[in-house]
């Protein structure tokens, strides 16, 4: 029997498929699954338990990804298993291919399964499609939940003050905080600018007299300090 199913995760198409391939991560996100522990070579021993009408079938089994090619962003997963009390098993071929689209990513999974002993008959009248879909609906919504938790969260000031965060990240990880100020603030400054007096300009003609705070502040900035040429050396 095959099963042709998709879902969508509003998160990069990079950070989806590294989830995906991690098995351990994402197993949770599987209701009924568990991975139980996994060997050198890459498989995975876990269970699986669902309902399937009157019948709970309880498998424990493995999984493993054959392939993963990062260039297409498709991987292909090999899982079969046997019933707890050897009424029959499980094998399925698990191929999922990413794809990027405008705010996330889509995923394709196309399975190739079959089931033997007292609960293949369930495999009829489409009680397995509906209860794939709704397994797949599941894994979908907690997948893109466990994403939103981890992405990364914006640095306190202390911690870009103590060389721990690059001042980028704080923009990355918050990309409010770098928005421009809007129209209202601006407003808001410019009133402010204007209310200010304007300080008392010299007469006329007076140019020894020494300058003012302002126009002291303004040649420190423009006039190129000791040692440098053209205003381009280091600066303190």
């Amino acid at each position: 029997m095959k099963l042709e199913q998709s879902f969508e995760v509003h998160a990069p198409i990079d950070v989806v498929w590294s989830a995906l391939n991690d098995l351990e991560r994402v197993a949770p996100c599987l209701p009924g699954a568990a991975i139980t522990g996994h060997d050198d070579d890459g498989t995975y021993h876990g269970e699986f338990k669902v309902k399937l009408g009157p019948t709970t079938a309880a498998y424990r089994g493995t999984i493993k990804i054959e392939s993963a090619d990062e260039a297409t962003h498709t991987a292909t997963l090999a899982a079969k298993g046997t019933d707890k009390r050897g009424q029959g098993g499980a094998h399925a071929t698990i191929v999922n291919a990413l794809h990027e689209f405008e705010g996330g990513t889509r995923v394709d999974a196309v399975t190739d399964f079959a089931i033997t002993g007292r609960l293949a008959r369930f495999g009829r009248g489409g009680m397995i499609q509906d209860i794939s879909n709704r397994l797949l609906r599941d894994f979908a919504t907690c997948l893109a939940t466990r994403l939103g938790e981890e992405a990364p969260s914006a640095p306190s000031g202390a911690e870009v003050t103590a060389g721990e965060a690059a001042p980028e990240a704080v923009a990355a990880a918050a990309p409010e905080a770098a928005i421009a100020p809007d129209a209202d603030a601006a407003t808001s400054s410019a009133a402010t600018a204007t209310d200010v007096p304007p300080a008392d300009l010299p007469p006329a003609g007076a140019s020894d007299t020494p300058p003012g705070p302002v126009q002291g502040l303004s040649s420190a900035i423009s006039s190129p300090g000791p040692g440098t040429a053209g205003g381009s050396g280091p600066r303190g």
